[in-house]
């Protein structure tokens, strides 16, 4: 698919149907992460797949937006091992993650399905449910699957400012 197109496509989904995600999908879409940009190349991602009854019953306990999603990714970073800026110590986790995220949010609509990026959960509770360590930081949620045939995208989906709103000249 041309990657502009890919790009106006991919919508947030937010009702799907029961129908599991195939491993050699999810493969690719976690394969996506894996050869994703981050700072340095220091790969701080560290995603964790929901994917069993369990697994995505304790995520309902963190959120009210999972949308009955047969799969989940919890995508999250070692602080640990992620880049901190030298001028002002800022850690990159949070974008390398954010990019990562989003790589895999365009192969996930390659694919043919559909996802959306959560960030409304408590992340205490997602520390506390998931026993991650104190150097594990949540950052996002992206629940996926195949999108239920009456999902479309939100009415502001197309309503983008004029590049002129968005894109500024540094010349003079």
């Amino acid at each position: 698919m041309e990657f502009l197109k890919l790009a106006k496509d991919r919508y947030s989904v937010r009702k799907f149907c029961d129908k599991k995600v195939e491993k050699e999908k999810l493969d690719l879409i976690l394969e996506v992460g894996r050869v994703a940009p981050t700072a340095v190349n220091y790969q701080p991602q560290r995603i964790f797949v929901l994917d069993t009854e369990e697994a995505l019953s304790k995520l309902k306990a963190c959120t009210t937006y999972h949308f009955h999603a047969p799969l989940a990714l919890l995508i999250c970073y070692d602080k640990t091992v992620s880049w901190k800026r030298s001028y002002d110590g800022k850690d990159m986790g949070e974008v390398d993650v954010s990019i990562v995220a989003t790589h895999m949010m365009l192969e996930v609509t390659n694919l043919g399905l559909g996802s959306t990026w959560v960030g409304h959960f408590d992340p205490q509770k997602i520390e506390e449910v998931f026993e991650l360590p104190e150097n594990i930081i949540p950052v996002a949620l992206l629940p996926i699957g195949y999108p239920d045939e009456t999902s479309v995208p939100h009415p502001n989906h197309n309503k983008r400012f004029d590049i002129g709103v968005t894109v500024f000249s540094c010349v003079d």
